[in-house]
């Protein structure tokens, strides 16, 4: 059924119909559709279009087809509707009669959906901030787990500096904030209530809009009937959201991917996030990681493709906007999937700390330290920057570690080197100087856990 044949004598034809129709993807609407039309049914029966006696037998009827609906979801899809709206006032009328025809009185597809989608959106955004904060609390458990564990940074891919691995650790930490502040941010503008804008116009009944909106669980009514219907601000938001969210995720999944790797041997991953070869018994694949950062283009899509379509559309409703839904419909899964799985990633694996401290060690990672020492000898950092440099030089081409030069190698090159620069060249101490807010030294990271722990 359609809710739109009278104007027409003859209906779609087939191919027109299948192209035409979203129920096979906006079923998923059905709960806020059916929601969305109770909150409706109040509405009428405040301004008297409807009785008491009909607002209950409406309100029944859709709340035992919302029962119904979600015990067998996946019949709604192929039920040869056109969208949602006509599937929930077809079964409505099934069950009412004639009165259901009564529900639609002042209200638009346009403004439904714009609601249903918004309910639908916010739903789901608030589960993926739970999601993000869960993961948040993965990384601070591994990094209060890991809190000596020294591990070598990377600038280019080439190690730069020693960082306690609990500082990668919380880098992400910082990540996940930025992700749960601008989704949080989102789901605020979003939280505006559309019911009651008609097609365009605006509906010719004094319904009261903010409480409509207060029923609804929104923060207030939209301001503008034109906009209301035709905005998808709140989609691109949320693309946007995500799109960001899983190229942090895909971060994470590379540095894992290579700590991983035979040739770093940093972590191991858990069994259950990582699958064998079909051809090599020895093979340990990190599957899941790979999956995070290949579906991660799958999201970016989307936003590309909702941009794309909302670039140069007139007011008010098109149907182009149609195509607001199945890309969002699967990004929001893809994103909440991923981050689960990059949470089990996080509390499965395991650090072979002897393989980072040993990699700490090399590439002359206290190269920074020896320079830092020169400074507090007097010498200008830009000079010291140059000396330390020959001193690799120097190391490089005995196939030492600069900590392994002796006094008369580093005074050949910098006469005022002395025997208190050992203890400036050991590991620990190029992680304890790190003392400024932020740094990777122990107390700095002791604390960002700790305020972590204190805001949760």
């Amino acid at each position: 059924m359609a809710l739109w044949g009278g104007r027409f004598s003859t209906g779609p034809d087939q191919a027109f119909k299948q192209f035409n129709d979203s129920l096979p993807f906006d079923y998923q609407l059905v709960e806020q559709d059916i929601v969305g039309s109770i909150a409706w049914a109040g509405a009428l029966r405040q301004v008297e279009v409807l009785s008491s006696d009909e607002y209950d037998q409406l309100v029944a009827g859709l709340n035992a087809l919302l029962d119904e609906s979600l015990e067998n979801m996946a019949s709604i899809a192929n039920s040869g509707f056109e969208d949602i709206h006509s599937f929930v006032e077809a079964k409505l009328i099934e069950k009412v009669g004639e009165l259901g025809k009564k529900l639609h009185t002042g209200r638009s597809r346009n403004d439904q959906v714009a609601t249903d989608f918004r309910l639908w959106c916010r739903q789901t955004a608030e589960q993926i901030v739970t999601a993000l904060k869960s993961f948040q609390g993965a990384l601070v458990e591994l990094a209060q787990r890991e809190l000596g564990t020294i591990l070598p940074g990377y600038t280019h891919l080439q190690r730069a500096q020693p960082v306690l691995f609990s500082h990668w650790c919380m880098a992400y930490v910082e990540m996940l904030n930025r992700d749960i502040s601008r989704l949080s941010d989102a789901i605020d503008r979003l939280n505006e209530c559309p019911l009651g804008s008609g097609a365009l116009a605006g509906t010719a009944y004094p319904i009261d809009r903010e409480e409509l909106a207060q029923q609804l669980g929104f923060q207030r009514a939209t301001r503008n009937s034109l906009d209301a219907v035709s905005d998808r601000d709140f989609v691109v938001e949320i693309l946007s959201c995500a799109s960001i969210s899983m190229m942090h995720l895909s971060r994470l999944a590379e540095d894992m991917i290579f700590y991983n790797s035979g040739e770093s041997g940093f972590i191991e991953l858990a069994d259950n996030v990582t699958s064998g070869s079909s051809l090599m018994p020895q093979k340990k694949n990190p599957d899941a990681l790979e999956l995070i950062r290949g579906k991660t283009g799958r999201v970016f899509g989307a936003f590309s493709a909702m941009m794309m379509t909302l670039k140069a559309l007139p007011l008010a409703y098109n149907k182009d906007m149609q195509e607001d839904k199945e890309g969002l419909f699967d990004a929001l899964p893809t994103w909440i999937a991923c981050i689960h799985m990059a949470e089990s990633c996080i509390r499965g694996v395991k650090v072979n700390a002897d393989a980072t401290l040993k990699a700490a060690q090399g590439g002359h990672a206290n190269a920074t330290e020896l320079a830092d020492y020169l400074v507090a000898k007097g010498i200008p950092f830009r000079e010291g920057h140059h000396i330390v440099g020959q001193l690799v030089q120097v190391a490089i081409a005995q196939q030492k570690c600069l900590e392994e030069l002796s006094i008369a190698e580093f005074q050949s090159i910098c006469p005022q080197i002395d025997d208190d620069v050992y203890p400036r060249l050991e590991i620990a101490a190029c992680i304890a100087a790190r003392q400024a807010l932020g740094g990777t030294s122990l107390p700095q990271v002791r604390t960002a856990i700790q305020q972590f722990k204190s805001k949760g």
